[in-house]
C-alpha cells in the first residue's frame, strides 16, 4: 500500500477536505493534528473516515492513564485508523491507551486503531533534550522509548527517519514506525525539522509510514507532488 500520510495542517475543514479530495488515490491516508482538530473538532475526522479514508489522529495524548484512556476511547468513536500518545508518559499510561483502544473498538464493533507512541519530536536536538533533563543522546532515548512502547502493548512509534533503522533492529519487523521529518532532496534543512531524511532514504531505513506535509500541501500542484514522491519510492 501507499505509505504516504499527508499532514492536513490547515485551519479549516473546507481546506482540509479540498486537499483530501485532490489527493485521494495518490496517497495512503491523512494526518489530522492539533491545528485542524482544534479548529474543527472530531467532525472533520468523521467526514474523512466516512468516505473510507484512513486518518491518523495525531493529538499526542499525554496525561494520567485514566484521562488518556478516555481520550483514546473517544478517538476510536471517530473512526480514526491510528492514534498516538507520548511514550514519555510511561508504561502504565501507554498500556491504558492500548487497552482502551481494544475495548472501545470491540464495544463499537469496528476495527481497533493502531496505537503508537511518540518518542522524541523531530524538532528536538540533544541540546533541547538536555534542557528538559534528558542527558542520553537522542538515538538512545528514542530506542529506549520505542522498547518501552512495545513492552506496553503499543503497535509502534513515531520517530524521526534518522532513528528508524535502530528502532527496527531493537523492536522487530512487525513494529510500526511512523516517520515525520520527511523532506525531498531540494528541501532539506529549510524549516523547523531538525532530523530529516528524504522519502526514499526513510523507506530504505525501515519506515512503515511517511508523514509528509509541506512538501505536498505547499506545492503548486499537491497531487503531482505526491505522485512524484510516491514514484521516488
Amino acid at each position: 500500500m501507499n505509505p504516504i500520510l499527508v499532514a492536513l495542517d490547515v485551519d479549516s475543514a473546507a481546506r482540509a477536505m479540498a486537499l483530501a479530495d485532490a489527493l485521494r488515490g495518490s496517497v495512503g491516508g491523512y494526518k489530522i493534528g492539533k491545528q485542524l482538530f482544534t479548529a474543527e473538532g472530531p467532525a472533520v475526522v468523521r467526514a474523512l473516515t466516512e468516505r473510507g479514508d484512513r486518518v491518523f489522529l495525531d493529538l499526542k495524548f499525554h496525561d494520567i492513564p485514566n484521562t488518556v484512556a478516555g481520550a483514546v476511547q473517544s478517538a476510536v468513536a471517530t473512526g480514526a485508523w491510528m492514534v498516538n500518545v507520548h511514550a514519555s508518559g510511561g508504561g502504565v499510561m501507554m498500556r491504558a491507551a492500548a487497552d482502551a483502544a481494544t475495548r472501545a473498538a470491540a464495544a463499537l464493533g469496528r476495527p481497533r486503531p493502531l496505537v503508537i507512541g511518540v518518542t522524541v519530536l523531530t524538532s528536538m536536538t540533544e541540546a533541547a533534550l538536555a534542557q528538559v533533563g534528558v542527558t542520553r543522546p537522542v538515538l538512545e532515548q528514542v530506542v529506549h522509548l520505542a522498547r518501552l512502547a512495545k513492552q506496553s502493548g503499543l503497535d509502534g512509534v513515531v520517530a524521526s527517519p534518522q532513528e528508524t533503522a535502530a528502532i527496527r533492529e531493537a523492536c522487530g519487523e512487525e513494529f510500526q514506525i511512523v516517520t515525520p521529518g520527511i523532506r525531498p532532496v531540494d528541501q532539506q534543512g529549510t524549516d523547523d525539522q531538525a532530523r530529516t531524511l528524504t522519502p526514499a532514504q526513510a523507506m530504505k531505513a525501515g519506515s512503515t509510514y511517511l508523514v509528509i506535509g509541506r512538501p505536498i500541501t505547499g506545492a503548486p500542484n499537491p497531487r503531482e507532488a505526491a505522485e512524484q514522491i510516491a514514484a521516488s519510492l
